[in-house]
């Protein structure tokens, strides 16, 4: 059977009593929640959930199969507990403007790591999605250009490399191909490379940028 899972997206306007009645929610549900983006919560809002988030745990450490009713307190109210609800959060350590967990929250997640995804094959097979017959050998110079501009290019704010640029390149490409099945797949990619980056591209990376695109898809 499946499992009600709902997913919030955390900002740091999100205070202690909105996130209280999340887990009272959960709690009394029996439901799953993925906090995306926890550590974006302000450090205050984070030390409270420590104690909100604990006092389900205990809970349901704690929880009598025998007894038709089990208890626990969040922000003063008493809350029925369903022993099967649970809590999930995801984090990107790394970028501005993050917070750092309190020990004692750590300490209620067991931290699990997530490899960084072949882009290479990602790309093969949404070109493949899109129709593209020779998608293997695209996908190759897809993600060499990208990540030669990645490199070579300065950093700017809006820049962006990673999957989500990837995706709406290729649902471009895809767009093309289907316009102008005729044409070379090579050449519907570099149409597609060259219209979605042409007006992200500052005037000082113009030259690096139409260079490496000619180099690739010559």
């Amino acid at each position: 059977l499946g499992k009600c899972c709902y997913v919030f997206n955390c900002s740091p306007e999100m205070d202690y009593q909105s996130l209280g009645n999340i887990f009272k929610g959960l709690a009394a549900s029996g439901s799953w929640g993925c906090f995306d983006e926890f550590n974006r919560l302000i450090p205050e809002v984070l030390s409270v959930c420590t104690v909100q988030f604990k006092a389900v745990c205990d809970g349901t450490t704690s929880y009598d199969h025998d007894s038709p009713t089990h208890y626990i307190m969040i922000e003063g109210d008493q809350i029925n507990l369903d022993p099967t609800c649970g809590a999930f959060i995801t984090m990107n350590p790394g970028y501005l403007g993050r917070s750092e967990l309190p020990e004692g929250l750590k300490a209620l997640f067991r931290p699990m790591t997530v490899m960084v995804p072949d882009l290479v094959l990602i790309c093969e097979n949404m070109l493949m999605a899109e129709g593209y017959v020779a998608a293997r050998s695209l996908a190759s110079k897809f993600y060499g250009l990208y990540s030669l501009l990645r490199d070579l290019l300065s950093k700017q704010a809006h820049y962006d490399w990673g999957l989500r640029a990837v995706k709406s390149v290729l649902v471009v490409a895809g767009h093309l191909k289907r316009a102008e099945p005729d044409l070379p797949e090579e050449q519907l990619l570099m149409r597609a490379l060259r219209d979605f980056n042409i007006p992200k591209i500052v005037q000082q990376d113009e030259v690096v940028f139409f260079g490496l695109l000619n180099d690739l898809f010559p």
